[in-house]
Protein backbone atom coordinates (compact mmCIF):
# COMPACT_ATOMS: atom_id res chain seq x y z
CA UNK A 1 0.00 0.00 0.00
CA UNK A 2 1.53 3.58 -0.85
CA UNK A 3 0.13 6.89 0.31
CA UNK A 4 0.08 10.48 -0.62
CA UNK A 5 3.10 11.71 -0.08
CA UNK A 6 5.25 8.89 -0.07
CA UNK A 7 8.39 8.22 -1.78
CA UNK A 8 8.39 4.90 -4.71
CA UNK A 9 10.93 3.46 -7.21
CA UNK A 10 9.42 1.65 -10.12
CA UNK A 11 12.41 -1.15 -11.13
CA UNK A 12 10.53 -2.40 -15.14
CA UNK A 13 11.86 -5.40 -16.30
CA UNK A 14 11.51 -8.83 -17.77
CA UNK A 15 13.17 -10.36 -14.40
CA UNK A 16 13.61 -13.40 -16.80
CA UNK A 17 15.01 -14.55 -14.41
CA UNK A 18 15.11 -12.44 -11.38
CA UNK A 19 18.61 -12.53 -9.72
CA UNK A 20 20.51 -10.88 -6.75
CA UNK A 21 22.00 -7.74 -8.97
CA UNK A 22 17.93 -6.99 -9.45
CA UNK A 23 18.15 -6.79 -5.04
CA UNK A 24 21.02 -5.23 -4.61
CA UNK A 25 20.58 -2.33 -6.75
CA UNK A 26 16.93 -1.87 -5.15
CA UNK A 27 18.51 -1.71 -2.14
CA UNK A 28 20.85 0.34 -2.62
CA UNK A 29 17.94 2.81 -4.49
CA UNK A 30 15.88 2.85 -1.56
CA UNK A 31 18.68 4.11 0.88
CA UNK A 32 20.05 6.37 -1.90
CA UNK A 33 16.80 7.79 -2.94
CA UNK A 34 15.00 7.78 0.44
CA UNK A 35 12.14 5.90 -1.32
CA UNK A 36 9.17 4.59 0.78
CA UNK A 37 8.52 1.67 -1.35
CA UNK A 38 9.99 0.02 -4.52
CA UNK A 39 8.20 -1.58 -6.70
CA UNK A 40 9.20 -4.38 -9.25
CA UNK A 41 6.92 -4.31 -12.32
CA UNK A 42 7.51 -7.62 -13.82
CA UNK A 43 6.62 -6.76 -17.64
CA UNK A 44 4.62 -9.09 -19.86
CA UNK A 45 7.52 -8.64 -22.53
CA UNK A 46 10.13 -6.01 -23.85
CA UNK A 47 9.40 -5.23 -27.53
CA UNK A 48 12.94 -4.54 -27.97
CA UNK A 49 13.88 -8.22 -26.57
CA UNK A 50 13.00 -11.46 -28.24
CA UNK A 51 10.53 -13.81 -26.56
CA UNK A 52 11.48 -16.80 -27.77
CA UNK A 53 13.48 -17.51 -24.28
CA UNK A 54 10.74 -15.41 -21.92
CA UNK A 55 9.67 -17.61 -19.16
CA UNK A 56 6.33 -17.42 -18.52
CA UNK A 57 5.06 -14.18 -16.32
CA UNK A 58 3.47 -16.36 -13.52
CA UNK A 59 7.11 -18.22 -13.39
CA UNK A 60 8.98 -14.68 -13.41
CA UNK A 61 6.76 -13.30 -10.91
CA UNK A 62 7.02 -15.96 -8.15
CA UNK A 63 10.88 -16.39 -8.66
CA UNK A 64 10.85 -12.03 -7.99
CA UNK A 65 8.69 -12.97 -5.12
CA UNK A 66 11.12 -15.24 -3.78
CA UNK A 67 14.06 -13.15 -3.95
CA UNK A 68 12.48 -9.80 -2.36
CA UNK A 69 13.33 -10.14 0.74
CA UNK A 70 12.73 -6.52 1.64
CA UNK A 71 9.15 -5.88 2.76
CA UNK A 72 9.65 -2.25 1.11
CA UNK A 73 10.09 -4.37 -2.22
CA UNK A 74 6.85 -5.34 -3.82
CA UNK A 75 6.55 -7.52 -6.81
CA UNK A 76 3.59 -7.17 -9.33
CA UNK A 77 3.06 -7.82 -12.54
CA UNK A 78 0.23 -5.63 -13.16
CA UNK A 79 1.38 -4.42 -16.87
CA UNK A 80 0.27 -7.59 -18.03
CA UNK A 81 -3.91 -6.14 -17.66
CA UNK A 82 -2.94 -3.11 -19.34
CA UNK A 83 -3.42 -2.61 -22.77
CA UNK A 84 -0.08 -2.35 -23.76
CA UNK A 85 3.29 -2.27 -21.77
CA UNK A 86 5.34 0.60 -23.18
CA UNK A 87 6.81 2.19 -20.12
CA UNK A 88 5.98 5.55 -20.96
CA UNK A 89 1.88 4.48 -20.81
CA UNK A 90 2.69 2.62 -17.41
CA UNK A 91 3.97 5.71 -16.23
CA UNK A 92 0.84 7.38 -17.32
CA UNK A 93 -1.62 4.64 -16.07
CA UNK A 94 0.41 5.27 -12.51
CA UNK A 95 0.40 8.86 -12.34
CA UNK A 96 -3.21 9.19 -12.53
CA UNK A 97 -4.25 6.38 -10.49
CA UNK A 98 -2.11 7.14 -7.41
CA UNK A 99 -2.40 10.77 -7.56
CA UNK A 100 0.46 12.15 -5.15
CA UNK A 101 2.60 9.68 -4.61
CA UNK A 102 6.55 10.26 -5.77
CA UNK A 103 7.40 7.95 -8.21
CA UNK A 104 10.65 7.82 -9.79
CA UNK A 105 11.65 5.45 -12.29
CA UNK A 106 14.70 3.38 -12.12
CA UNK A 107 16.88 1.77 -14.64
CA UNK A 108 20.04 0.42 -15.15
CA UNK A 109 22.91 2.13 -17.39
CA UNK A 110 22.39 -0.47 -19.65
CA UNK A 111 18.84 0.82 -20.73
CA UNK A 112 20.10 4.68 -20.70
CA UNK A 113 22.58 3.38 -23.77
CA UNK A 114 19.42 2.82 -25.72
CA UNK A 115 17.10 4.83 -24.41
CA UNK A 116 16.89 6.46 -27.40
CA UNK A 117 15.07 3.74 -29.19
CA UNK A 118 11.95 3.57 -26.37
CA UNK A 119 8.88 4.51 -27.37
CA UNK A 120 8.30 7.94 -26.05
CA UNK A 121 11.35 8.38 -24.38
CA UNK A 122 11.34 12.12 -23.57
CA UNK A 123 7.97 11.93 -22.19
CA UNK A 124 9.23 9.17 -19.61
CA UNK A 125 11.58 11.89 -18.23
CA UNK A 126 8.90 14.28 -18.18
CA UNK A 127 6.63 11.77 -16.56
CA UNK A 128 8.97 11.53 -13.47
CA UNK A 129 12.10 11.86 -12.52
CA UNK A 130 14.75 8.93 -13.42
CA UNK A 131 17.76 7.60 -11.54
CA UNK A 132 20.09 5.55 -13.96
CA UNK A 133 22.07 2.92 -11.91
CA UNK A 134 25.50 1.94 -12.69
CA UNK A 135 25.88 -1.43 -14.59
CA UNK A 136 29.24 -3.04 -15.33
CA UNK A 137 30.42 -2.43 -18.79
CA UNK A 138 28.01 0.59 -19.01
CA UNK A 139 28.99 3.36 -17.43
CA UNK A 140 30.69 5.18 -20.51
CA UNK A 141 27.93 4.25 -23.12
CA UNK A 142 25.42 5.32 -21.07
CA UNK A 143 26.34 8.86 -20.23
CA UNK A 144 27.62 9.49 -23.88
CA UNK A 145 24.47 8.04 -25.02
CA UNK A 146 21.98 10.36 -27.70
CA UNK A 147 19.51 10.55 -24.35
CA UNK A 148 22.18 11.35 -21.91
CA UNK A 149 23.31 13.66 -24.33
CA UNK A 150 19.75 15.45 -24.79
CA UNK A 151 18.56 15.13 -21.31
CA UNK A 152 22.24 17.08 -19.71
CA UNK A 153 20.38 19.95 -19.00
CA UNK A 154 18.54 18.01 -16.32
CA UNK A 155 20.94 15.82 -14.49
CA UNK A 156 21.39 16.52 -11.00
CA UNK A 157 24.49 15.60 -9.25
CA UNK A 158 24.00 12.02 -7.49
CA UNK A 159 24.87 13.84 -4.17
CA UNK A 160 21.61 15.34 -4.41
CA UNK A 161 19.54 12.44 -4.94
CA UNK A 162 18.18 12.13 -1.71
CA UNK A 163 15.46 14.27 -2.75
CA UNK A 164 15.32 13.29 -6.17
CA UNK A 165 11.35 11.64 -5.72
CA UNK A 166 10.65 15.11 -4.40
CA UNK A 167 11.42 17.41 -7.41
CA UNK A 168 9.44 18.33 -10.89
CA UNK A 169 10.56 16.24 -14.18
CA UNK A 170 12.24 16.85 -15.96
CA UNK A 171 14.81 15.57 -13.75
CA UNK A 172 17.52 12.55 -13.30
CA UNK A 173 20.67 11.36 -11.80
CA UNK A 174 23.22 8.49 -12.69
CA UNK A 175 23.97 6.50 -9.44
CA UNK A 176 27.07 4.62 -8.80
CA UNK A 177 26.40 1.43 -7.04
CA UNK A 178 28.27 -1.24 -5.59
CA UNK A 179 28.79 -3.20 -9.41
CA UNK A 180 27.03 -6.42 -9.92
CA UNK A 181 27.88 -8.88 -12.72
CA UNK A 182 24.80 -11.08 -12.05
CA UNK A 183 22.94 -10.61 -15.50
CA UNK A 184 19.68 -12.48 -16.63
CA UNK A 185 20.97 -12.91 -20.30
CA UNK A 186 23.96 -14.59 -18.56
CA UNK A 187 21.94 -17.09 -16.32
CA UNK A 188 19.94 -18.06 -19.09
CA UNK A 189 22.51 -18.26 -21.08
CA UNK A 190 24.23 -20.76 -18.75
CA UNK A 191 21.04 -22.56 -18.07
CA UNK A 192 20.87 -23.59 -21.71
CA UNK A 193 24.42 -25.03 -21.59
Amino acid sequence: MVQAGMAVGLLGGSFNPPHDGHLAISLHALARLGLDRLWWLVTPGNPLKPKHDLADLAERLAGAEALARDPRIEVTGFEAGLSNAYTCNTLRYLRQRRRGVNFVWLMGADNLKDFHQWRDWREIFHLMPVAVLDRPGYRLAALTSPAAHALARYRIDESDAAGLARLAPPVWTFLTTPLSSSSSTAIRQEKGS
